[in-house]
């Protein structure tokens, strides 16, 4: 199945934590596989196993030219022996990216779509018509959000639950995680999800549903921030640049634009906002997507 490498915790040390009296633990999630890395290893662990069980031989799924969901698909079905098709959205680029070039080294067919068309991803009529062009395969939803990722996220939600902590700090981009991680918490505990995505408020309702459809509750124990997109979805700025940067070079801490870099951005914006209480420990979730780093600043 799937490799798993147990991530460490890593503790941030700054002046503005200190002035708060609060605490910082980085789960570097992002070390727990080599390729299929962070949140994706758990999305698509249940994927995988279905895909296997009803003896599927491609995964096909969806993507933006800077996936980090495309990239992580090409790998599960390059280690375990699938064929693997990634419906890319917009026309191709050449030379390609290094996310779509890594997607390549490892199999992945792609097939370019154009926004209009990719906006009917979900419909049964444009799925039905890649089944004509492509055959029979296991179909992914973008990003990788679906019941069975849903599941892989509530077990990891149940393995962070027995970490000692008050918050938990993780990126939102589909609600999969969120969803799954709340359900594995089970009520416990304080969330803060960080959109990464402009005009993210729609996530709210989409991450309640999911846990609705899937565990029969909607938590009420977190919250939606949506202030810290920098511009939108791999969209970025100087001063996040910057600050990835120092992190880097400071803390050994290496994050990624799209994700991870407004993440921690945020925590250390509310720490300083007074968010937290004194004595507390806050717990950021390190989801990954280290890969797209060069290739996402500005793009999609």
């Amino acid at each position: 199945m799937l490799q798993y490498n147990e991530p460490p915790l890593q503790e941030i040390s700054l002046p503005v934590l200190q002035e708060a009296a609060v605490r910082l633990l980085v789960l570097r999630e992002d070390l727990n596989h080599p390729e299929i890395a962070g949140n994706k290893w758990w999305k698509l662990k249940y994927n995988l196993a279905l895909a296997l069980e009803q003896s599927h031989d491609t995964l096909l799924t969806f993507g933006g030219a800077y996936s980090n969901h495309i990239v992580a698909t090409a790998a599960v079905a390059n280690e375990n022996n699938l064929k693997s098709i990634g419906i890319i959205r917009g026309e191709e680029t050449l030379p390609l990216n290094d996310a779509l070039t890594f997607a390549c080294s490892k199999g992945m067919r792609l097939h370019y779509v154009s926004r209009e068309d990719y906006r009917h991803k979900t419909e049964l009529k444009f799925i039905d018509s890649l089944r004509e062009q492509f055959g029979n395969f296991y179909l992914i939803p973008e990003g990788g959000t679906n019941d069975a990722a849903v599941r892989g996220t509530e077990e990891w939600g149940r393995k962070i639950s027995r970490i000692d902590f008050d918050y938990l700090c993780l990126p939102i981009g589909t609600g999969g995680t969120t969803a799954g991680i709340l359900a594995g918490l089970d009520g416990r505990k304080c969330v803060l999800s960080i959109s990464v995505l402009k005009g993210g408020d729609f996530l709210k309702e989409e991450v309640d549903t999911l846990t609705k459809n899937n565990f029969q509750k909607v938590y009420g124990n977190w919250q939606l921030l949506t202030s810290y997109h920098h511009g939108g979805y791999a969209k970025t700025s100087e001063p996040l640049l910057s600050f990835i940067t120092e992190m880097k070079n400071k803390h050994n801490l290496p994050l990624d634009v799209v994700y991870t870099g407004k993440l921690l951005w945020a925590v250390l914006e509310e720490v300083r906002l007074g968010r937290f209480e004194r004595g507390s420990t806050i717990l950021a979730v390190h989801t990954g997507g280290l890969g797209s780093y060069r290739s996402s600043v500005n793009r999609e």
